[in-house]
């Protein structure tokens, strides 16, 4: 399988590149510059950029940067990718440019999410230093946070994540908003590092291309100031203060200008792999994480 050590980082796309930095700089206390080729590297650890912001029609979610550990895992992955008979794409030296990556294989799922394998991340190593004065994101070997994609051909999406990329199950739970209809699975999936799910998939679509991605600070203050930010700058909520029961994760989640959610949280659990069982959860979070204010 694909050695696959974490979310490297992600790229959204926004028609107003304005909008992203002052979210970025004001509500999630990331720096930002330019990013070669265009658009915004949004700055979150001593790497140039976490997450990169280009311009264009539609505000959406575009792509998942997951980080292979070296030219000899990268080479592994192509193998890999041609004995299973996937689909894949040398990224352009511009593409690998702008990444900041040595080289990057594209990859689609079956259920349209792009995905760039990478490997030999470049980096000056400048310290993060947050306009709001945040310490710290928890980053390093576990990867930015982790994403959420819409998977509406379920079984086929699932089996490709697994067969192919080689990501593992931490757990499932089974949404169930109407007792008259199926349920709709979300199977959250681990890779190469120690965070409970790099990788979700949830079994609808999303017009923005993702459900909502998660980046991670070191305290509950600074969740709770980050809070206030958003409330200063009007952005809308997506779901209430809570903490979730499958990755004891402590957060609220609102909206990003390219439409899709983010997850501000503290505390989320990191699991030795080689003692865990995966389970089957009931409810999304022992406590809060009311989602209904998303809909008002």
């Amino acid at each position: 399988m694909i050695d696959i050590r974490g979310l490297g980082y992600f790229v959204a796309q926004t028609d107003n590149l304005a909008e992203w930095q002052a979210y970025a700089q004001d509500v999630l206390g990331m720096m930002v510059e330019p990013a070669p080729g265009g658009g915004l590297y949004v700055k979150m650890d001593e790497r140039p950029f976490r997450i990169l912001v280009v311009e264009g029609p539609e505000r959406r979610y575009l792509a998942s940067g997951w980080e292979l550990a070296n030219e000899r895992a990268f080479d592994a992955a192509i193998g890999v990718l041609e004995q299973k008979r996937a689909k894949w794409e040398p990224a352009s030296a511009g593409l690998c440019e702008q990444r900041g990556m040595q080289a990057i294989a594209i990859v689609t799922d079956p259920s349209g999410n792009r995905h760039e394998l990478g490997w030999g991340y470049r980096s000056d190593c400048r310290p993060f230093i947050s306009p709001q004065g945040v310490p710290r994101f928890v980053t390093g070997d576990m990867g930015l946070g982790h994403t959420v994609l819409p998977a509406p051909h379920f079984d086929e999406t699932i089996a490709f994540h697994r067969e192919v990329l080689g990501f593992e199950v931490s757990d499932i739970f089974n949404f169930q908003p109407d007792p008259a209809a199926p349920a709709v699975r979300i199977h959250f999936l681990h890779c190469g590092n120690a965070r409970h799910h790099s990788l979700a998939l949830a079994e609808y679509p999303v017009p923005s291309g993702c459900v909502h991605v998660m980046v991670e600070v070191d305290s509950m203050t600074e969740v709770g100031r980050a809070h206030d930010r958003r409330i200063a700058h009007d952005i809308p909520l997506s779901a209430t203060l809570g903490q979730h029961l499958n990755d004891r994760m402590i957060s609220f989640y609102m909206k990003t200008p390219s439409g899709f959610d983010l997850e501000y949280g503290y505390g989320g659990l990191q699991v030795d792999w080689s003692r865990h069982s995966a389970f089957e959860f009931t409810r999304v979070s022992l406590w809060g994480h009311d989602f209904s204010v998303g809909q008002r």
